[in-house]
């Protein structure tokens, strides 16, 4: 049985920084899961060359269809996207691929997102790809996806990779990985998502008992006028 995740895969010592890489892609083989190694290969190259560490663990979201199937209809969240989640909040970095289609970026991508948790990807900087059979979707990812993931407030690279099947060996197509990666390599190594959060995590609005939300945050305003109502009290 196919697991859902990869076992994390390492290059060197000293410092260490944690890529996810989440694939949408459903075939086996798949472009974009191609789209998402390319890119962890220029990060591990960009790693090597200034002596650090880096480790990549895949998230394949077909293995998670059920889970998150079931999430968007009761808002819960089985195993798998429990395990996800922790992968996510401790990351450095996301690649995150999909297919398109009809237009859009799969279900299951977009699925997969809407069941996290919205405090997971505060600050995480993220390369965005995407994979069709033609270029007259190059736009589904500046026109759609990085709108989902200015909600989940992440930091999204300024590169997109979007890749129609006549991209594959177009030479232009190797510099946006580069570029793309170089990118996310600079972010990564500023260490900006961990730095952000423990400078101006109270001044984000956290939903209560989100991942790593602050005591003062998860504090219940009991004073309110709504939770006066609800406690069988009068408004003053």
């Amino acid at each position: 049985m196919t697991s859902a995740f990869s076992e994390p895969t390492g290059t060197n010592e000293a410092e260490e920084f944690r890529v996810v890489v989440v694939n949408a892609g459903t075939s086996n083989p798949s472009s974009t899961a191609m789209l998402a190694d390319r890119v962890v290969e220029e990060l591990t190259n960009r790693a090597d060359a200034n002596g650090a560490k880096l480790t990549a663990t895949v998230i394949e979201l077909r293995d998670l269809a059920q889970e998150i199937a079931n999430g968007l209809v009761t808002g819960l969240r089985g195993e798998g996207l429990e395990r996800a989640s922790r992968l996510i909040v401790d990351a450095d970095a996301l690649v995150a691929t999909t297919p398109v289609y009809k237009a859009e970026a799969s279900g299951l991508f977009s699925g997969f997102f809407q069941v996290l948790d919205r405090d997971l990807l505060v600050g995480t900087p993220v390369v965005l790809g995407a994979t069709a059979g033609t270029s007259r979707h190059a736009l589904v990812i500046d026109g759609q996806m990085r709108s989902q993931f200015a909600y989940l407030r992440s930091l999204v690279a300024p590169t997109s990779l979007f890749a129609a099947t006549e991209d594959w060996n177009d030479p232009n197509f190797a510099t946006r990985i580069r570029r793309a990666a170089g990118e996310l390599w600079l972010l990564i190594e500023s260490r900006f998502a961990a730095r952000l959060r423990a400078t101006n995590w109270d001044t984000y609005q956290h939903d209560f008992g989100s991942a790593k939300s602050s005591g003062d945050n998860d504090e219940i305003d009991l004073s309110s006028d709504l939770m006066r109502l609800a406690t069988g009290g009068s408004l003053a």
